[in-house]
Formats: structure tokens, C-alpha cells, sequence
């Protein structure tokens, strides 16, 4: 019997950089097999998104992510859209893939750095970050066209890492002014239509857990406002807790 899917297709793009970012990901990925050096751009990207983290929690995945893009606006149309497998999204296989990544990704910075001083370092270097873009559209965009667009998004590294800055600056109590989340403004006009998860390029359900402040407080939510602009009685919104 062949299976289903309750998540519908709908438009998830919604600024120029997540419509168009998909180039800086390809630009790393293919272009840097020619020019190792172009994959030094991703250093600042990694900082940003970290930075970005820990007022903001995972909205550059929704936002601003070239990767994201890519699985939004190229294979989103390809995609299967069904529903995400529980093992990409399983604490252990998280956890364990996030370790890996980064030891793999630790002793190829150790390896290079050996050779500091040397005519190939930079293009070594760099070549340690195409060969991770590389390996994300492999992998991540296999399993967008097999799945869901946003497959990849459950367990990756990046995110892992946005994640755990995001606790952190919680933690701080730096981030309660800055960090806006999925807010229901008029909860009694909710008609529990569902939407807004059928919708979810993550595949979360909002509707079901709004906290007592009106607020969707999943630390996965990647900010996209995709459930947003499909609420068939617009009362969500994107605002910070004092706001809710």
C-alpha cells in the first residue's frame, strides 16, 4: 500500500536571498573544486550564523542559509514531500552525526595546518569547506528529493551548532528582546485547521504547542514564516516575548 503524506506543497520563498542564495552554495561547492580558495568564504559564514545564533536562535536556517535555499527553491518542486524518517530526527543519530562532522572536519584542519607557510595552504584550507558544501548537496539534496526539502536541516551540524549558542544565550539572558518565535495573536480564532504544520518545511506542529505566552518555543523552528503566510485566519506572526 503506498504511503501518503498529510504535508501540502506550498510557496516558501519569500525574500531575494532565499530565492537566489542557492548560488553561493553552488559557487563553494563546484567552482571551488577549480579554485580551492573560494571556500575561505565560508569562515565568515560560520561566524555570522553562530553569531546570529545566540540572539536569534536558528533563523538563518529559515532566512538566510544557502543551503536552505537550495532545498527550498530548487529541489523543493522534486521533492517527494513526505514525511521525515524519525531516525534523521533521533537525539542519538543527531548527536552522533554532529560529533562525527566535526572530528572529521578537526583533523582536516590539524592536517592543514601542518603545512602552514607552505604555497598550498590556502588552497587546502579551503578546499576542507568546498568539500563540505560539496557533501551537503550529495547528501542533503538526495534526501530533500527522497523525503522532504528540509530533511538534511533535522540533523544538520550548523544547525546543531546554532542550536546550542541559541541555548546558551538563553542561558545568558542576552537574547529575550531579540529572539522572535512563531506567536499566535488571537488564540480562540484558531480553527485547528492544521495548517500551518501540513506547511512546515521542518515538519513541526505549532498549532498543537503554543506555551501560555502565545509563543511556539521549539528550539527546531527555523523562522521561515512559512506557516505564517498560510495561516487561513492570519493570527501568527514573528515577534519577541515582550511583543506576545
Amino acid at each position: 500500500m503506498k504511503t501518503t503524506s498529510l504535508n501540502i506543497k506550498t510557496n516558501l520563498i519569500f525574500t531575494p536571498i532565499r530565492k537566489y542564495g542557492w548560488i553561493f552554495t553552488l559557487l563553494i561547492a563546484i567552482v571551488g573544486l577549480y579554485i580551492p580558495k573560494i571556500g575561505l568564504l565560508v569562515i565568515p559564514v560560520m561566524l555570522l550564523l553562530t553569531s546570529m545564533a545566540f540572539f536569534k536562535g536558528r533563523f538563518w536556517c529559515g532566512n538566510f542559509c544557502p543551503h536552505g535555499s537550495l532545498f527550498d527553491s530548487l529541489l523543493y518542486p522534486l521533492s517527494r514531500n513526505m514525511k521525515i524518517p524519525k531516525f534523521f530526527k533521533s537525539k542519538i543519530f543527531v548527536s552522533f552525526f554532529f560529533v562525527l562532522f566535526f572530528y572529521k572536519l578537526i583533523s582536516k584542519f590539524i592536517e592543514v595546518f601542518a603545512i602552514t607557510g607552505t604555497v598550498s595552504f590556502w588552497d587546502k584550507l579551503g578546499f576542507i569547506f568546498v568539500s563540505s558544501y560539496l557533501m551537503v548537496i550529495i547528501v542533503g539534496g538526495s534526501l530533500s528529493i527522497i523525503f522532504s526539502s528540509r530533511t538534511w536541516c533535522n540533523f544538520c551540524p550548523m544547525g546543531v551548532l546554532q542550536t546550542l549558542a541559541y541555548k546558551l544565550g538563553k542561558f545568558l539572558k542576552i537574547n529575550k528582546s531579540t529572539d522572535k518565535k512563531i506567536t499566535i495573536s488571537k488564540p480562540e480564532k484558531c480553527i485547528t485547521c492544521g495548517k500551518c504544520a501540513r506547511v512546515c518545511p521542518m515538519q513541526l506542529t505549532p498549532h498543537n504547542n503554543f506555551s501560555d505566552k502565545n509563543q511556539y518555543d521549539s528550539e527546531k523552528c527555523i523562522r521561515c514564516s512559512t506557516c505564517i503566510e498560510n495561516c487561513p485566519v492570519g493570527i501568527l506572526s514573528l515577534d519577541n516575548e515582550k511583543k506576545a
